[in-house]
């Protein structure tokens, strides 16, 4: 039988693997094929993309799309020193430059036009009791009062209170810092858990009371339903409502 009735080793078309030389003495081992799995991501991007391209990878540029993108979106949230001080209108003839009626006091403030009350409060006002939680008006962590209503901050405009009087938690404060009644018939009831969901909680209550003093359990249950606590201390927070009702009889 002569030798070109073997099949070669390697050749192609036989699906068997090709038999290399085996390296010099001294010479670097050849990498295998899967080797570049083993390397972190980052590298991989690198060593594929990177080298055509001076050592700029894919990721590396969406990397500084996202970065560059969150700098610019949370710049105006941030206080008057992160940017330089805007117009009082835009250039459409939108006044941004408002007056508010916050816990009794009138402030200035610089308002976007689809800015909603929770930002304002928060972050330019400083008035961080009103928390931000789900931010599309189901949880009620954010709840104020307008007008002694109250009403989820996150989904108001703050450009449609700018008539009206806004109450937060912290404007339940007493003139030497005490508590208000409702706030303290929940630390009394043991209302408060992880104390999140409090000031929505407390604000709910404090518009029951004030629309209607004496409530009966099941009024209070359902004026509360507004507010989620993921706690589960629904009962102490009622008991605080019922136990603020009675003080205000007494």
């Amino acid at each position: 039988m002569s030798d070109t009735s073997l099949p070669e080793v390697g050749r192609a078309g036989t699906g068997l693997p090709t038999v290399s030389d085996p390296p010099s003495v001294g010479a670097p081992a050849p990498e295998p094929p899967w080797a570049h799995a083993l390397l972190p991501i980052e590298r991989q991007d690198a060593s594929v993309h990177g080298a055509s391209r001076g050592g700029w990878s894919r990721r590396d540029f969406v990397k500084g799309i996202i970065a560059s993108g969150v700098t610019v979106s949370g710049l105006s949230y941030f206080g008057a020193g992160c940017t330089p001080s805007l117009p009082a209108q835009t250039a459409a003839g939108f006044e941004r430059l408002i007056s508010m009626n916050v816990n009794g006091q009138l402030r200035r403030v610089d308002v976007l036009p689809s800015e909603t009350l929770a930002m304002t409060l928060r972050y330019k006002l400083g008035l961080t009791g009103t928390k931000l939680g789900c931010d599309r008006a189901e949880c009620g962590a954010c709840t104020v009062l307008i007008d002694d209503v109250s009403h989820y901050a996150c989904s108001t405009l703050t450009h449609r209170v700018r008539d009206r009087e806004v109450t937060t938690v912290e404007g339940l404060e007493g003139p030497n810092g005490e508590l208000h009644p409702v706030q303290q018939a929940f630390v009394d009831e043991l209302g408060p858990q992880c104390g999140f969901c409090t000031p929505g909680q407390v604000m709910s209550a404090v518009a029951l009371l004030r629309r209607n003093p004496n409530p009966t359990r099941e009024e209070a249950r359902q004026a509360m339903a507004g507010n989620l606590c993921r706690c589960g201390a629904y009962h102490h927070y009622l008991n605080g409502v019922m136990r603020a009702a009675s003080m205000r009889e007494a």
